[in-house]
């Protein structure tokens, strides 16, 4: 595979951040251009980050002495310098819009950590291992773009990415028809670190805004078909679900409650998960884990504290899988938010867009 030249827009947050440590140490991707709001503009990327940086590791040395650009005004010149960027820039849903479109339209792919497009009906909305055929429908967005090569597309909510991956093999065969979900989730989902975020300490906060919206639509999305050139929705199964705001650095757990037209034994729900391997595994994409669903036995794990970085962050835990009184069954779920959940996630994406030739 060759080297891909990449760039990051809204490089000095968090998830920015974590972009730029992992392209850092990829096989694939060379980091070249660095962007942010125009306060960032000039300073070398060390400097912009100096005082808030939030990764355990240093500024990596091939993003130290990168000038930041403006992600605004900037445009022609980083789009015409690398072969795609990564988006996570902080901006309201309609400039993050039409800043995505400003790139692809400069024939520069965006594979966008943000929320804004997942409702667009022709942007893909991906977990790899979950929805790849819904990239068949980026050559039905260059023809509305007007590109060749420019194209958006985006990953899903982070919270999403812990509990469907374990509906998703039980969803067909045995008919997912309702599911109740409760997500516990970390404060680096907020871009806060516990000194950031005081309020947190010794809190629970039931509240995330949008957040309960985004887990009961968007595995909707996940699970439509391409049609006519969009993505249409999938009708079921229904879910609803509430959302906390938990005092933990990373990770974010789901208890999840799931009933089937035809109820699975455990054995079943054992053994799909077990045996689940998706088109990441079998193109051995650098970011995929090896084992994608591992499942604990134990009766008090998965532990975000123990279990968030397996394989490197990019696998799901699963434990406490039991029947229950109202629904067939309950079980417990995890991932690592900033690493599944977001800039891991949106890399793994950009390694199926290059693999199959997206990026070309």
């Amino acid at each position: 595979m060759r080297k891909y030249k990449v760039g990051v827009i809204g490089a000095t947050g968090m998830v920015g951040q974590r972009f730029v440590t992992l392209i850092a140490a990829h096989p694939w991707f060379e980091l070249c251009q660095v962007a942010a709001s125009a306060r960032s503009a000039g300073m070398t990327y060390e400097e912009a980050v100096r005082g808030r940086w939030l990764m355990e590791a240093p500024v990596p040395e091939c993003a130290k002495n990168l000038t930041v650009r403006c992600a605004e005004t900037d445009i022609d010149e980083i789009a015409s310098s690398v072969d795609f960027v990564f988006s996570a820039v902080d901006m309201k849903k309609e400039e993050i819009q039409a800043l995505e479109e400003a790139y692809a339209r400069r024939e520069c792919p965006v594979v966008s950590n943000n929320s804004a497009h997942r409702w667009t009906a022709d942007v893909p909305m991906v977990v790899p291992e979950i929805n790849p055929e819904h990239l068949e429908v980026i050559p039905f967005q260059r023809a509305r773009l007007g590109t060749k090569r420019g194209f958006i597309a985006v990953k899903s909510n982070c919270s999403l990415q812990s509990y469907v991956p374990a509906l998703h093999p039980l969803k067909d065969e045995f008919g997912l028809t309702r599911a109740l979900v409760c997500t516990y989730q970390a404060i680096s989902g907020a871009g806060k670190t516990f000194a950031t975020f005081p309020d947190i300490v010794d809190n629970v906060i039931p509240y995330i805004g949008g957040e309960e919206e985004k887990s009961e639509q968007e595995p909707l999305k996940l699970w439509g078909k391409v049609e006519d050139g969009r993505i249409v929705k999938a009708q079921s199964p229904s879910i609803t679900a509430q959302c906390f705001r938990v005092a933990c650095s990373d990770g974010h757990m789901a208890a999840v409650f799931a009933s089937f037209a035809k109820k699975p034994t455990v054995e079943e729900i054992l053994d799909r998960w077990a045996g689940f391997s998706a088109l990441p595994q079998k193109l051995g994409l650098p970011s995929a884990p090896r084992q994608f669903i591992h499942y604990f036995a134990e009766d008090n794990r998965p532990q975000t504290k123990l279990d968030r970085n397996l394989e490197n962050g990019m696998a799901v835990s699963v434990g406490r899988l039991r029947e229950d009184t109202q629904y067939d069954y309950k079980f417990v779920c995890l991932s690592h938010n900033t690493l599944r959940g977001a800039a891991g996630g949106a890399i793994l994406l950009a390694e199926l867009l290059c693999a199959q030739g997206y990026m070309d």
